[in-house]
């Protein structure tokens, strides 16, 4: 933690005005960072079969972007459902203290009773603390703490690790998939979050503000020995990329120098889904950004990638698939 408390005060992580990234965002970028190792191939949702998973398990992702109101806890949401319909077992776990909202999203809110304090604590037993949701039984939800609630000066990075490893070792058999609700900023809370993790999904919108954070967030991560990330970009509009209103993706990707896990087209369902506490993916008939989600955690559970395209590299494709790549 020594080098990563040494980063955040760091002047090699202060990105330049934003005027300046905005005359940057067009121009390629030669040295981007490295990479995690990826499939040549993009991975598309295949009905026939089901998504084969990389790498050993239990896989720890982090869901963070630094900047507030993105969308982690909506990607946490729709992605950990999505993993958990594959037929994956899944627990997310919402680490924001006092301010959780993961339990809205998923509107599983009236029944949680304990936390992972409690567990700490000795009130109760991890398995009593984690709220399985009926519509999708692989689903499993553990809160941090309780609103409005501040944690314990001893909870830290140390604590949640030790959390993570209990689920490692349940008698019940381990998870696949731990998928962490990072808080924003880059505080306590956001340190204590990446400390378990082994991956990290980076979500970003196209905006100079969410990309400074975003960037800064990177270099956090790799300081802190995570390797592994990906970007999801939300909220993106192609009318104002054709308009040149907004950043591309490929511009996105050229600034941040990661490899891209999905895209999330701006639909107007998402604050519906909110409200109702159901998330998108569960929509019959599937929305666009639903079906979004399911491929970005399609190609999460392969280590896969996808490849942005210039919107006007094609401006005849107004299929109902264009948002999502390969």
């Amino acid at each position: 933690m020594a080098s990563l408390s040494h980063a955040l005060s760091s002047p090699q992580y202060i990105l330049p005005p934003p005027a300046l990234i905005r005359r940057q965002a067009l121009a390629p970028r030669r040295h981007l960072r490295r990479r995690a190792p990826a499939a040549a191939i993009s991975a598309a949702i295949q009905w026939n079969r089901k998504p084969q998973l990389a790498g050993e398990t239990p896989r720890v992702v982090v869901v963070t972007s630094g900047k507030g109101g993105v969308g982690k806890t909506t990607t946490t949401a729709n992605v950990g459902l999505s993993l958990a319909r594959f037929g994956f077992a899944v627990v997310a776990v919402d680490a924001d203290a006092g301010l959780r909202n993961l339990d809205l999203l998923l509107g599983l809110e009236n029944r949680v009773n304990y936390t992972a304090v409690e567990v700490l604590n000795g009130d109760c037993r991890l398995d009593q603390a984690l709220v399985r949701d009926r519509r999708c039984p692989s689903l499993e939800l553990l809160c941090i703490s309780k609103p409005r609630s501040k944690l314990p000066l001893g909870f830290g990075a140390k604590a949640l690790t030790w959390v993570v490893d209990a689920l490692r070792s349940r008698p019940s058999g381990p998870p696949h998939f731990v998928l962490i609700d990072c808080p924003a900023g880059i505080d306590a809370g956001f340190i204590t979050a990446i400390a378990p993790a082994n991956e990290a999904v980076l979500v970003t919108t196209p905006d100079i503000t969410a990309l400074r954070d975003a960037d800064r967030v990177t270099g956090l991560l790799e300081c802190d020995g995570i390797r592994d990330i990906k970007m999801i970009v939300n909220r993106v509009r192609t009318d104002l990329i054709r308009g040149e209103d907004m950043m591309s993706v490929l511009d996105v990707q050229e600034m941040l120098g990661l490899a891209l896990l999905g895209v999330i087209p701006e639909d107007s369902e998402v604050i519906k889904s909110t409200n109702r506490g159901y998330p998108l993916v569960l929509n019959k008939p599937p929305t666009i950004a639903g079906l979004a989600f399911e491929q970005a955690a399609w190609r999460l559970v392969e280590q896969d990638t996808m490849t942005a395209v210039m919107v006007e590299e094609e401006p005849r494709k107004k299929g109902f698939f264009s948002f999502f790549g390969g």
